[in-house]
C-alpha cells in the first residue's frame, strides 16, 4: 500500500506544480510583469516546489536526512540525467551568461553548502548541523540571486521585449488553479515523506539513500518532462537555464527555509555526494565552454555518470 500511496503523492506533487505553474505565470501576466520575469521566477519556484514541500515536511518531522539527501539527490540527478538525457536527444545550446554568471553561481552555493555544514571538521563540534543562522545565510544569497534576476529582466524589458497579451485570461479561474495546485504539492509532499520513510524502513535502507534516490528522483520529474520536452522541440538551451536555476533554488531556498523552520542535522555520508555535486558542477561548467554546447557524447557521458553514482550509493548503504 505504501508503494501506492507513494506514486499518488508523486503524481499530486507533479500536477500540482503543473497547476500552480500555469495559474501564477497567467496572474503574473494579468499584473503585466515581463514573461523573463516569470520563467526565471514563479516557474523557478513551481518546478523546485515538489522539493520545497518534501524538506519542510521531512525537516519538521526531524527526518534531516530525507530533507538533505532530496536536495544533493535532486541536483545530481538534474545535472547529469535531465541534462545528459536532453543531450542526447538534441545537443544543447548554452548562453554565454549561464556559463558566466549562472553555473558558477551554482558552484558557490554548493561550495557554501558544503563549508556551512562540515561542523565537526571546522568547528569541533560533535555533530554537523545547518542551523539557522546558516539557513538565513542561504537565504541571503538567495536574495543576490534574485536581484540578478530581476536585473536580467528589467535589462530585457529596456531592450524591448513585449509583455504577453493576456486575452482570455480570467482572474478567478487562474487563482482557482493556482491554489489547487499548491493544496496538491502540500497533500502529495505529506505522502511522499511518509511513505518513503516507511518503504525505506522496510527495505532496511537509511533516511539518507531513500532521500538520495526514491524521493530525489520523483521530486525532480518537472524538470525532466520539461527538459525532454524541450529537446524534443528543439529548444534544448531552455533546458539548462531551468535546470541550473533550479539547482540554485534548491540549495539556497529549500535548504535555507528547513534550515530556518528547523535546523538540520546532517548525516557524515551526506558530505561525499555534496562532493560530488561539486565535481559534477564543473564537470558541467567545463562541458558547457566547449563551443557553447553540450554535445550528445557529452550527454551520454552525464548520463553514465548518473548510473555509476546510483550504484556506489546503493552499495555504499
Amino acid at each position: 500500500m505504501a508503494y501506492v500511496l507513494l506514486i499518488v503523492g508523486f503524481v499530486l506533487l507533479i500536477k500540482g506544480a503543473d497547476f500552480f505553474v500555469d495559474g501564477s505565470s497567467n496572474i503574473a501576466r494579468l499584473l503585466r510583469v515581463p514573461p523573463i520575469l516569470i520563467g526565471l521566477t514563479i516557474v523557478a519556484f513551481g518546478t523546485s516546489s515538489p522539493e520545497v514541500t518534501v524538506s519542510i515536511i521531512a525537516s519538521l518531522q526531524g527526518t534531516a536526512d530525507v530533507s538533505m539527501g532530496n536536495v544533493i539527490g535532486s541536483n545530481i540527478f538534474n545535472i547529469t540525467l535531465v541534462v545528459g538525457v536532453a543531450a542526447v536527444l538534441f545537443p544543447i545550446k548554452v548562453e554565454n551568461e549561464t556559463i558566466r554568471k549562472e553555473i558558477p553561481f551554482t558552484l558557490l552555493a554548493s561550495v557554501t553548502l558544503l563549508i556551512l555544514m562540515n561542523d565537526k571538521v571546522l568547528q569541533g563540534l560533535n555533530l554537523n548541523t545547518i542551523s539557522r543562522s546558516d539557513g538565513l545565510v542561504f537565504l541571503l544569497f538567495l536574495s543576490v540571486f534574485m536581484f540578478y534576476v530581476i536585473e536580467v529582466a528589467l535589462k530585457s524589458r529596456e531592450n524591448g521585449s513585449e509583455v504577453t497579451a493576456v486575452q482570455d485570461v480570467k482572474w478567478g479561474k487562474n487563482i482557482t488553479i493556482t491554489i489547487l495546485g499548491l493544496l496538491g504539492i502540500v497533500l502529495g509532499g505529506q505522502m511522499v515523506v511518509e511513505n518513503g520513510k516507511d518503504i525505506a524502513y522496510s527495505w532496511g535502507m537509511s533516511e539518507a539513500l531513500v532521500g538520495l534516490t526514491i524521493i530525489a528522483i520523483g521530486t525532480s520529474l518537472p524538470e525532466l518532462v520539461t527538459s525532454i520536452t524541450a529537446a524534443l522541440k528543439k529548444e534544448s538551451e531552455i533546458a539548462l537555464g531551468n535546470i541550473v536555476g533550479s539547482n540554485i533554488f534548491n540549495i539556497l531556498f529549500v535548504l535555507g527555509t528547513s534550515a530556518v523552520i528547523s535546523p538540520l542535522e546532517v548525516s557524515g555520508k551526506i558530505t561525499i555526494d555534496i562532493l560530488i555535486m561539486i565535481a559534477i558542477t564543473v564537470l558541467l561548467l567545463a562541458f558547457s565552454r566547449t563551443n557553447f554546447r553540450i554535445s550528445k557524447r557529452e550527454g551520454l557521458v552525464l548520463v553514465i555518470g548518473y548510473i555509476v553514482y546510483t550504484v556506489y550509493i546503493i552499495v555504499r548503504n
